[in-house]
C-alpha cells in the first residue's frame, strides 16, 4: 500500500482547527480507496514561532519538508507580526523554494452556496486561474531609497521573464485543452507598457501551438466587471501574480464566500512537494471560536487528490461539500448557520 507523507503547518489564527477537518476527510478517503494512506508530520511554524524564535520557521525548514509528499497548509498572519514578515518568511519562502509556479484556484458556485449576484444560474460561475506564482508583482525586486527623508522614494519592480511567462501560459493551454474549455489571459498592456505587452505576445506566440483552444483576452479592469455581470464568459483563465490575487478573492465573494476558497500550489514536474491551502487567511477575529468554516480547507483536500492521481476521490468530497451545502442543517456562522466547525467536517464525513 502507498503511503503520502503530509506536511502539516497548522499555522495561525483558525488554521489548525479548519486543517483538522481537512486531516480526518484525507483519512476517510483513504480508508475508502484502500489503495493508500496517509502520514502526517506537524510543524509549528507560524506567528507564534516569530514571536519565541525570531523567525517564521526553522532555519533548516525547506530542507525538513524536501522529502514529504505534499504540504497542507492552515493559515498564516496575526496581527502582532508585521504582514510583509509573515507572508515572505513562511508563505512565498516555501512557494518560491520548491518552484510552486501553478497557483490554480477554483472559482466554482457549488450546489448550495450563497450567491450575491442577481440572476446568476448556478452553472455561470464555474472558472478555474491559473495564477503565475513565482515572480510578477511578488518577485520582491525594488529599492528604498532616501528612507525617512522628505525626498523619499520606493521602487516595486515586477519581474517577468520570458521562462517565467512560457511554463504558466503553457500550463494553461494544457488544462484548456484537457478539459475542452475556453482560456482567457488577463492582462494590463494598455498601461504597463513593458510587462504586460511581453506577457500578451507571449500568450498570442504559444496560442498558436493549441488551434483547438479558443482563446480570450481581457483587461483586468473589463475582467472585474465581468466575472460580475457576466461570469459565463470565463472558464479556464490565466493571469499574473498580482492580478490573480486579487481575482481570485473577488472570485470567491461571488462564489460563496472566502470560507470556500481553496488553492493549490503546484510543482508539476515533481521534483518538489507541492502546497496546499484554504485562502481564507488566519481570521483571528474568530481564532478559537470553533466556529470557522472548513470548507475551504476541504476542498483543498480534494486537490490534493486530484494532483496524487485521485480525481474520483477528489470529487467525492466535492460532493460531499455540496451536499452539506444543500442540506443546511449543519453550516457555520458565515454561511448563516450555527454549527461548529468540528461538526461541519463530521457532516461532510457523513456525506463523504
Amino acid at each position: 500500500m502507498k503511503t503520502f507523507q503530509i506536511a502539516v503547518i497548522p499555522g495561525d489564527g483558525i488554521g489548525p482547527e479548519v486543517l483538522a477537518e481537512g486531516i480526518r476527510v484525507l483519512e476517510r478517503t483513504a480508508a475508502l480507496s484502500g489503495d493508500f494512506q496517509f502520514q502526517f508530520t506537524h510543524f509549528p511554524w507560524g506567528c507564534a514561532y516569530y514571536k519565541q524564535y525570531g523567525r517564521m520557521m526553522a532555519e533548516d525548514g525547506m530542507e525538513q519538508l524536501a522529502s514529504f509528499d505534499a504540504i497542507y497548509l492552515g493559515a498564516v498572519g496575526d496581527p502582532s507580526v508585521p504582514d510583509h514578515i509573515s507572508l515572505w518568511d513562511l508563505l512565498l519562502v516555501i512557494r518560491k523554494g520548491f518552484d510552486q509556479y501553478v497557483n490554480l484556484r477554483p472559482v466554482k458556485l457549488l450546489k448550495g452556496a450563497p450567491c450575491p449576484l442577481k440572476d446568476v444560474a448556478r452553472e455561470d460561475i464555474d472558472m478555474v486561474f491559473v495564477r503565475e506564482n513565482s515572480e510578477g508583482e511578488y518577485a520582491g525586486a525594488g529599492s528604498w531609497l532616501y528612507k525617512g527623508k522628505p525626498n523619499e522614494v520606493v521602487i516595486q519592480d515586477g519581474v517577468f521573464s520570458r521562462f517565467g511567462c512560457e511554463r504558466i501560459i503553457r500550463y494553461a493551454f494544457e488544462l484548456a485543452r484537457k478539459e475542452k474549455k475556453t482560456l482567457t489571459s488577463v492582462s494590463k498592456g494598455n498601461a504597463l507598457n513593458y510587462s504586460m505587452v511581453f506577457w500578451d505576445s507571449i500568450f498570442q506566440e504559444i496560442g498558436r501551438e493549441y488551434p483547438d483552444v479558443e482563446t480570450h483576452s481581457c483587461l483586468v479592469d473589463a475582467a472585474s466587471m465581468f466575472m460580475v455581470r457576466d461570469p459565463k464568459r470565463f472558464q479556464i483563465v490565466v493571469t499574473s501574480n498580482l492580478f490573480g490575487d486579487i481575482l481570485t478573492d473577488l472570485g470567491a465573494a461571488i462564489s460563496g464566500g472566502m470560507g470556500l476558497a481553496a488553492g493549490a500550489n503546484l510543482n508539476p514536474e515533481r521534483k518538489y512537494p507541492s502546497m496546499f491551502e484554504p485562502i481564507h487567511g488566519s481570521a483571528p477575529d474568530i481564532a478559537g471560536k470553533g466556529i470557522a468554516n472548513p470548507l475551504a480547507s476541504i476542498w483543498s483536500a480534494s486537490q490534493m487528490l486530484d494532483f496524487f492521481g485521485y480525481p474520483n476521490l477528489g470529487k467525492r468530497v466535492i460532493d460531499a461539500i455540496e451536499a452539506t451545502l444543500t442540506d443546511g442543517t449543519c453550516l457555520t456562522p458565515d454561511l448563516g448557520g450555527t454549527a461548529s466547525t468540528h461538526d461541519v467536517g463530521s457532516k461532510v464525513l457523513e456525506y463523504l
